[in-house]
């Protein structure tokens, strides 16, 4: 593989006195914030296990011999900042830098040579001392430090809290809406509501852990994205695969406490959003349209869930409100990359150039969400469950106001997040939500 420009610059020193010298780091634990296995296996998972299954040797043998030929980007590998440092610093005092790794030595080499190492040599050898290109007598070596696994171990919480994306439980709330709006809403049905909640987060944070996973690469070459758990190597990519079962036994447990039918659109949403992860996400609108139906099913899950009957006007509306947002994030997803001056993106079927009609499909979208609404309050349902259904009718225009912003932070490149997780976050959207919220009350 054709080897990515060098970003450290690790250039040849003047001769010193120091030049016989020599730094061993160790590739993994020390200058690797990484599994060197794991990074192999996700550099490219889909064209990894097609080589496996095509090689036609069964076992970890076989798959090494496989990992070892795998294609890593080893310019975004998250390497130890201070650790970069400290061969700098050798570097400049004349020092050689050898790497120690213990396998898959051509990665390694890989690596030694991106980074401008002078080589690597295996911890057997270092350890006998014998087939050294260097004076086994000058050696500083740096090892795995116990002060990082101290640093896990304090912050672990808050990593974990970054990869299961506990910001995005917001989203899931969408299960209280069907009995909210029936009217329905008591200590049984809030019950019920609240174990579908539980088990859509834990269902949603398996799936984001895999879909970072499957995202490794192309998530450490986004401006923001490269800062998550997995691509930063706070999170080990072996707890992430511990993880992702373990959420989804719970989610299916929680299902089964609810109803064989809860668990099968569960199920839907599980298998959609891995559909999503490994091809829907790649294709152009196909994406949009998926996740508007992933949010969609949230709602009828909820429906479902506390047993109350699914208004085809509260359908109709969210597949509306939810394929403008949808829109929107992509949106804003684009003109980031747009003001970074990045190209188009790798992983998405959509160009920067996209921009303008992305735009204008969002805000046709949010006005159909307007006009559904319009009728639903113009028709005969809305007698049943309010007694000044006029009042409804104020909502309208809240309506248009927010969305209206919406569009306007994104095109201001104001929204960085997820349209819906910025709604908590804004002060003017918060309170547009509290004066909704109201006039549905006041109009009961």
């Amino acid at each position: 593989m054709e080897q990515p420009a060098r970003p450290y610059d690790f250039g040849v020193p003047e001769p010193s006195a120091a030049a016989a010298r020599t730094l061993v780091i160790d590739l993994e634990g020390a200058l690797l914030r990484s599994e060197l296995l794991m990074e192999a296996l996700f550099s490219s998972p889909g064209r990894v296990l097609a080589r496996f299954g095509a090689g036609g040797r069964p076992g970890m043998a076989a798959l090494t011999d496989v990992l070892a030929q795998a294609d890593i980007d080893y310019a975004h590998l998250p390497y130890d900042s201070g650790v970069l440092n400290q061969a700098l610093a050798a570097r400049a005092r004349g020092e050689k830098i050898y790497l120690v790794a213990s396998r898959l030595a051509r990665h390694a080499a890989g690596i030694a040579a991106h980074l401008g190492f002078d080589g690597v040599v295996a911890p057997s050898d270092l350890a006998a001392g014998n087939r050294l290109p260097f004076d086994r007598t000058s050696i500083e070596r740096v090892e795995g430090r116990g002060q990082r696994s101290v640093s896990l171990k304090t912050s672990s919480l808050k990593i974990w809290a970054n990869a299961l994306r506990v910001y995005q439980y917001a989203k899931n709330t969408l299960v209280f809406v069907p009995a909210i709006t029936a009217h329905q809403m008591n200590l049984a049905t809030f019950g019920y509501a609240l174990l579908a909640f539980m088990a859509f987060s834990a269902c949603a944070s398996g799936a984001y852990l895999m879909n970072d996973l499957l995202d490794l690469a192309a998530d450490r070459q986004h401006p923001t994205k490269r800062h998550r758990a997995l691509a930063s190597g706070d999170l080990p990519i072996s707890s992430a695969l511990l993880a992702i079962p373990a959420l989804w036994l719970f989610a299916i447990a929680a299902s089964l406490c609810i109803s064989p039918l809860f668990l099968g659109v569960l199920g839907a949403y599980l298998a959609t959003t891995i559909a999503y992860s490994l091809v829907l996400k790649r294709k152009m609108l196909v994406d949009v349209v998926t996740l508007a139906g992933l949010y969609s099913l949230r709602i009828v899950a909820g429906a479902v869930g506390v047993g109350v009957v699914l208004s085809e006007w509260l359908l109709i509306f969210s597949l509306f409100v939810f394929t403008s947002l949808a829109l929107i994030k992509r949106f804003s997803e684009l003109s980031m990359r747009e003001s970074a001056g990045l190209a188009d993106p790798s992983n998405r079927d959509y160009r920067i150039t996209d921009l303008h009609v992305i735009a204008a499909m969002a805000a046709a979208s949010a006005m159909n969400a307007v006009t559904v609404f319009s009728l639903y309050v113009s028709s005969t349902a809305v007698t049943p469950l309010y007694s000044r259904p006029w009042m409804l009718w104020l909502l309208n225009p809240l309506l248009l106001y927010w969305f209206g912003r919406a569009l306007m932070m994104a095109h201001r490149r104001e929204m960085p997040d997820d349209p819906i997780l910025y709604a908590f976050r804004d002060g003017p959207s918060r309170i547009t939500v509290a004066a909704m919220i109201c006039i549905m009350l006041a109009a009961i």
